[in-house]
C-alpha cells in the first residue's frame, strides 16, 4: 500500500532543502508545488510577515469522498533547528543519518512526508475519506510562532493530528503548558577597583536568586530553566543591570503557577537584601519581572475522538500502540488551546535537535500506513 521507495526518495529530497526558522521559503515553494499537483488550491497566510520570515503557513483543503464524514486536520512544521545548511543524508539500509555536520531535518520532514504519502495512497486507491485540511506551519522551532499566528477559523476540521513527536506508533495526548519569563535586576554601578562597596552588583543579586531556585526537573510533570543571562559592561565596573530569560513548564496548571511564583519570589528576596547609602540617599536593588503564558497544555482523554480513531487504526493494522505524555510543546498545544481536539503523532524522528539525528524509513512507512487507516476509519465511524 505505502510506496516505500517513493517515500524515501521524497524524504531524502526534502531534507536536503535548508529550512531554518524564518527561512522556510525554499521548502514552502517545494511543498506548494507538491500540494498543487494534487489538484487542490494552496493558501498562504500572513504569518511570515508577522514573524519577520520569508513565507507564511501553507494550507491546502482536500475535498472528502465520503458523504457526511467529518473533516480531519493533518499538520507538520516546515522549519528545522540549526545547523541545517547543506544537509548530506547518509543512507545505511533502512536508517538515514546525517554526516555529523548538520541536523538531519527529520524533525519535522518525516511528518511532512508521512502526510503526503498517506494522501497519495488514499487518493490513488480510492479509499473513502472525509475532507482533509493539510497545514504546514513555519517557525515551530522558534516558539510555535507559525501556529500562534494561524487563524484556526480557516480550518474546516475541529479535530486532527500534528505529526511532530519522536518514536513510532505513539500518540502524545498530554503535554505541558509553559510560562515564559523575563527578570531584569537593577543594581548600582561603581568602580570595581576603587569603591566597589558603593555599588550593587546586579549579577551578584541574580546569582543569589538562582542559587536558591528550584530548577531542572521539579517533578514528573514540571520543569524549569534559566536559559539566557545578559548583563554588565566591563570587568572594572560593578554591573548595574542584568537580564535573565527563563521558562517553567508543567502538565499541571497549579504546579506551573506555583513554580512561576517561586521563581519570582527568589528574585524578590534577593533584591531585598541589597542596599547601599551614597550621595545623601539610600540605593536599593530592584527587579522587574514579566511572566506570560507561552502556550497552553495538551490534555486529551482516552475517550477523545481523535485518540479513539488512531487506536482503532492501529488495531486494524495489528500495530502495538500507546498514548503517552511528554515534556515538550508542539503546534498541538496551540491548536488545543484554541478549542480544537488535536493530538501529536510520533513519526519516526530520533535524536532530534542534534547532529546525531536519524530516522528509520520503516517507521515513516508505518506512520503513513497508520494515517491511511485513520483517514479511512474517520469516514466510517
Amino acid at each position: 500500500m505505502i510506496d516505500r521507495r517513493r517515500l524515501e526518495a521524497e524524504f531524502l529530497d526534502l531534507v536536503r532543502v535548508s529550512s531554518a526558522s524564518r527561512r522556510e521559503g525554499a521548502i514552502a515553494e517545494r511543498l506548494r508545488a507538491t500540494l498543487s499537483g494534487f489538484g487542490v488550491p494552496v493558501e498562504e497566510d500572513d504569518a511570515g510577515r508577522a514573524v519577520g520570515g520569508e513565507v507564511g503557513n501553507l494550507l491546502a483543503r482536500f475535498p472528502g469522498t465520503a458523504a457526511g464524514a467529518p473533516p480531519l486536520l493533518l499538520c507538520a512544521h516546515m522549519d528545522t533547528v540549526v545547523p541545517c545548511e547543506g544537509v548530506r543524508p547518509v543512507v545505511n539500509g533502512d536508517v538515514v543519518r546525517t554526516d555529523g555536520a548538520t541536523v538531519l531535518g527529520g524533525d519535522d520532514k518525516a511528518g511532512i512526508v508521512a502526510i503526503l504519502e498517506a494522501l497519495r495512497v488514499v487518493r490513488g486507491l480510492g479509499i473513502p475519506h472525509g475532507p482533509v485540511d493539510v497545514l504546514f506551519t513555519i517557525c515551530e522551532e522558534f516558539g510555535l510562532l507559525g501556529a500562534k499566528h494561524f487563524d484556526v477559523a480557516r480550518l474546516r476540521a475541529r479535530t486532527g493530528l500534528v505529526l511532530d513527536a519522536d518514536g513510532v506508533a505513539e500518540l502524545v495526548t498530554r503535554a505541558p503548558a509553559a510560562n515564559r519569563m523575563e527578570f531584569t535586576v537593577h543594581g548600582l554601578e561603581a568602580h570595581a577597583g576603587v569603591c566597589p562597596e558603593q555599588g550593587i552588583s546586579a549579577i551578584k543579586v541574580a546569582a543569589e536568586a538562582i542559587a536558591v531556585m528550584r530548577l531542572g526537573r521539579i517533578d514528573e510533570e514540571t520543569t524549569a530553566n534559566i536559559g539566557v543571562i545578559e548583563g554588565g559592561f566591563a570587568a572594572n565596573i560593578v554591573p548595574n543591570r542584568v537580564r535573565l530569560r527563563a521558562e517553567a513548564r508543567s502538565r499541571s496548571l497549579e504546579k506551573l503557577e506555583a513554580q512561576s511564583r517561586h521563581m519570582r519570589a527568589c528574585f524578590d528576596q534577593a533584591v531585598a537584601r541589597h542596599r547601599v547609602a551614597g550621595d545623601g540617599r539610600e540605593h536599593a536593588a530592584r527587579v522587574e519581572a514579566r511572566i506570560d503564558r507561552d502556550y497552553d497544555r495538551l490534555a486529551l482523554g482516552e475517550d477523545a475522538r481523535i485518540v479513539r480513531l488512531v487506536h482503532g487504526a492501529a488495531a486494524v493494522l495489528g500495530t502495538p500502540f500507546r498514548t503517552r505524555a511528554t515534556g515538550g510543546g508542539s503546534d498541538a498545544n496551540v491548536f488545543t488551546g484554541r478549542g480544537l481536539e488535536v493530538a501529536n503523532l510520533a513519526c519516526g524522528m530520533r535524536a532530534i535537535h542534534t547532529v546525531n539525528e536519524w530516522v528509520d524509513v520503516k517507521d515513516i512507512v508505518a506512520t503513513a500506513a497508520l494515517l491511511v487507516e485513520t483517514l479511512r476509519l474517520n469516514a466510517t465511524t
